[in-house]
């Protein structure tokens, strides 16, 4: 077998047996059913994906003879068995005439050929000029060809075939309906391979055949060739061994095996991979480029395991590599690997840095565990229920406040600062004189801490430790949170203020422990419940800026503030009727552009009141620290209150 039989055997004779060629062949096909034939046409891409055969194939529908001699006889779908087909595919036809631009450059060698243009076709319907590599030609060619391509004899076509179109005159470009014909994916090269060795009864491996499609780098011609190559090298078959001794490329399993060896942090293993490298006498730098275009894979697969490449027919083990890394070691391999690519110049010699570059990747990835856990794919969803409400900034309040109207230390089991300043006093706090606490000017002008939603709760802790330094010398108790567990042997008591927290039974009067309320929805529950939806980005400020008009168990109505009008999407109400049912509370929900109650509170307007609250106690505390007024008194020192943040912004 040969090449002349694999490539020969299996040019496509027709439009519907070209590979991969979909978008050309249904252009085509259309406009010689229809009659719309064009005087220029111009075939681009990359070596060896078909321009020439689709010229040749063109040349045969505008000449088959089967229909008739006249214009009705041009077909789509040329015979292959008259005289003007047989005589196309041999290579015999006069009124064919193809010409290879990059040995025919001059202007003289144009001129001669465009002096025969006049004349009528001797043997066919059409004389067609097929001018390979056309941008070869000269300017002054350019020039020649450009009024008979402009406005040529109604009986000649030009088909014009080159792999860089760019390099072609504008003016060339206007005159030709241009056709790109596609690259090559490996997936289509081996799926024609196998069906091409299937018919000719070639054993093969269908590894070996993803060396082939890699190697043609998307060349179907080229894949031909060298599938015609592997069978003589192999001696009637196809086989792996064979292939990739053939090729002289890299085996694509020691990448693998390298990969594995750095998921299973197993440093034994490395170095023996890069052994056997050793002696096959790789080029180590091309294998850590190949570990890099892997790693790079891997990344993708965690993200998006539909996009995953599949170049080398490994789709499936990269998916399950990629779900024994962590994408921080990822990324932290590929920095490293592209790094260390930049630096093999410098080191004396390449299996020694191709070796210290893969040490380095485990030397410094986090060592918070010992193996990388197992990583479910993939790693960006839509987050949803509870899920959503942990990964937002505020914590839902199930597991923070009772479901008691009135909490106390004997029945409330939940960890929160009431229970943690009642159960658990010092000793200090009870002997030592107590400081009055100052309270905010925000909360003394009716903006009561029974108003504070449930994830404030949690993170009341830091506003303590603020307050601590007035109860003592030591200013890192405005830095550093007080654990709970050593809150019984700090000199300092930060619990001063939390009688205050306890003995106000409002937050938990008015803050229900349940984040799906039952019954009719309200303005109130509306609040209540908004946070642990776990709405996020546009969908969260539009619902953010609504009021509850009205709900009847099924419809929800929100009255939303005209200001947010153009915000309203189909895609953020679906979105909140999947969180609100996620919450046991399923609802249609409808808008209502109207404007708000000013005696009702919207969330957005509920969360910037808190913030300035929040914000306004920051700046109490401090200019009540004793710290900060010794400042003040020795040096001048001015508070900038716009840059103070409240210690649960700064986490």
């Amino acid at each position: 077998m040969s090449y002349q039989v694999l490539a020969r055997k299996w040019r496509p004779r027709t439009f519907h047996e070209l590979v991969g060629q979909t978008h050309v062949q249904r252009a085509l096909v259309n406009a010689l059913d229809q009659g719309r034939l064009h005087h220029a046409y111009l075939f681009t891409g990359t070596r060896g994906v078909g321009k020439t055969t689709l010229a040749r194939i063109l040349a045969k529908c505008l000449n088959c003879t089967a229909n008739g001699r006249g214009d009705e006889g041009i077909t789509s779908t040329p015979c292959g068995q008259c005289d003007s087909c047989q005589a196309i595919d041999e290579g015999r036809f006069v009124d064919l005439i193809e010409v290879d631009a990059a040995s025919r450059t001059k202007v003289e060698d144009t001129r001669e050929l465009l002096d025969n243009v006049q004349y009528a076709p001797t043997q066919g319907r059409y004389k067609v000029y097929l001018i390979d590599e056309v941008h070869m030609l000269s300017t002054s060619s350019f020039n020649a060809l450009l009024k008979t391509l402009e406005e040529p004899p109604p009986h000649v076509k030009f088909l014009l075939a080159t792999t860089d179109p760019q390099k072609l005159p504008p003016t060339v470009l206007s005159r030709c309906l241009q056709f790109t014909l596609k690259h090559m994916p490996p997936e289509r090269v081996v799926e024609h391979l196998t069906y091409v060795l299937g018919e000719e009864g070639v054993a093969f491996d269908e590894s070996a055949l993803w060396l082939l499609g890699k190697a043609a780098e998307g060349s179907m011609r080229d894949a031909m060739s060298l599938t015609d190559q592997a069978i003589a090298f192999g001696q009637g078959a196809v086989r792996h061994a064979d292939v990739a001794a053939m090729l002289g490329t890299l085996d694509h399993r020691h990448i693998l095996g390298l990969a594995e060896a750095l998921a299973d942090v197993d440093v034994q293993r490395l170095l023996a991979e890069v052994a056997e490298l050793a002696e096959q006498g790789p080029d180590f730098a091309a294998v850590l480029d190949e570990l890099s275009s892997l790693l790079h894979r891997l990344a993708v697969a965690q993200m998006v395991p539909d996009a995953v490449d599949n170049s080398h027919g490994d789709r499936d083990v990269i998916l399950q590599l990629a779900s024994r890394f962590t994408a921080e070691d990822i990324q932290l391999y590929y920095q490293i690997g592209i790094q260390g690519r930049g630096d093999m110049v410098h080191a004396p010699d390449l299996r020694s840095a191709l070796e210290m570059t893969l040490l380095r990747m485990l030397a410094f990835r986090p060592q918070g565990v010992p193996k990388p856990p197992r990583t479910p794919l993939p790693l960006r969803r839509e987050p949803t229920g509870k899920a959503a409400s942990e990964m937002n900034a505020h914590v839902p309040a199930p597991a923070t406040v009772s479901s008691a109207p009135a909490p106390t230390p004997e029945t409330t089991t939940t960890p929160d600062v009431q229970s943690i300043s009642e159960e658990q006093p010092t000793p200090e706090a009870q002997s030592e004189p107590q400081v009055e606490p100052q309270t905010p000017p925000a909360a003394k002008e009716g903006a009561p801490l029974q108003e504070l939603p449930p994830w404030v709760v949690e993170n009341e802790t830091p506003s303590l430790e603020v307050s601590a330094p007035q109860q003592g010398p030591e200013p890192a108790a405005m830095v550093e949170p007080v654990p709970v567990a050593e809150s019984t042997a700090a000199p300092e008591p930060v619990s001063s203020p939390a009688p205050e927290l306890a003995t106000d039974p409002a937050p938990a009067q008015e803050e229900p422990a349940s984040v799906a309320p039952t019954g009719r929805l309200d303005n109130a529950k509306w609040l209540q419940c908004f946070d642990a939806l776990g709405l996020g980005g546009l969908t969260r400020n539009l619902a953010g800026n609504c009021l509850v008009e009205s709900d009847d168990g099924t419809l929800l109505t929100l009255r939303l503030d005209p200001s947010q009008e153009a915000m309203q999407a189909e895609v953020h109400q679906t979105r909140i009727e999947r969180a609100l049912k996620e919450q046991g509370m399923s609802r249609r929900i409808a808008f209502y552009v109207a404007e708000l109650s000013n005696s009702l509170e919207t969330p957005r307007q509920r969360e910037e009141r808190l913030n300035q609250e929040r914000h306004a106690q920051a700046v109490d505390l401090l200019n009540h620290d004793p710290h900060v007024q010794k400042l003040q008194q020795a040096f001048g020192a001015k508070l900038i209150e716009s840059s103070v943040k409240p210690a649960d912004e700064m986490r």
